[in-house]
C-alpha cells in the first residue's frame, strides 16, 4: 500500500473536476431541451455534439451560447414563481371559503346555546350553510 498523500490529493482534485463537469453536461442538456429559440434540428444537433464529443461539446456550448443560459434559467424561475403564486392564491381563496363556513357555524352554535335560536332554526341554518 503505497500512496502517498500528493497522489490522494491529486485523486481528490480529478474526482472534483469530473464531477464539475458532470453537473455542467447536465445543466447544458437541460438548457438545451429548455431552449425556445432552437428548432429540433438544431437540438439534436447540439445533444449529438455535446455526447459525441463530451469536453468539447460541452466548451463549444458554453462559448456559443453560455450567455443565454442564465437568462434561460431566470425566465424558468419566474414562470414557476408566477405559477406557485397562482397555485397558493387559488388554495387560500378556497380555504377562505371552507373558514367562512365555519365561522358562521360557530356563531350559529353560539346563538343556540345563549337560546337566541331553537335547534329546529339551527338545523335549517346549518343545513343551509353546509349546501
Amino acid at each position: 500500500m503505497d500512496y502517498p498523500l500528493l497522489n490522494a490529493f491529486w485523486t481528490m482534485c480529478l474526482i472534483f473536476l469530473w464531477v464539475l463537469w458532470l453537473i455542467l453536461l447536465f445543466r447544458i442538456i437541460g438548457d438545451i431541451f429548455r431552449s425556445h429559440d432552437l428548432n429540433n434540428w438544431a437540438k439534436t444537433g447540439w445533444l449529438v455534439l455535446v455526447i459525441v464529443l463530451p469536453f468539447l461539446g460541452v466548451f463549444i456550448y458554453v462559448i456559443a451560447r453560455g450567455h443565454g443560459m442564465s437568462e434561460r434559467e431566470v425566465t424558468q424561475a419566474e414562470r414557476q414563481q408566477k405559477q406557485l403564486r397562482a397555485y397558493l392564491q387559488d388554495t387560500a381563496a378556497t380555504g377562505d371559503a371552507a373558514g367562512g363556513h365555519a365561522d358562521a357555524l360557530a356563531k350559529l352554535a353560539d346563538l343556540k346555546n345563549h337560546g337566541d335560536i331553537t335547534e329546529e332554526e339551527f338545523q335549517k341554518a346549518k343545513a343551509k350553510i353546509l349546501a
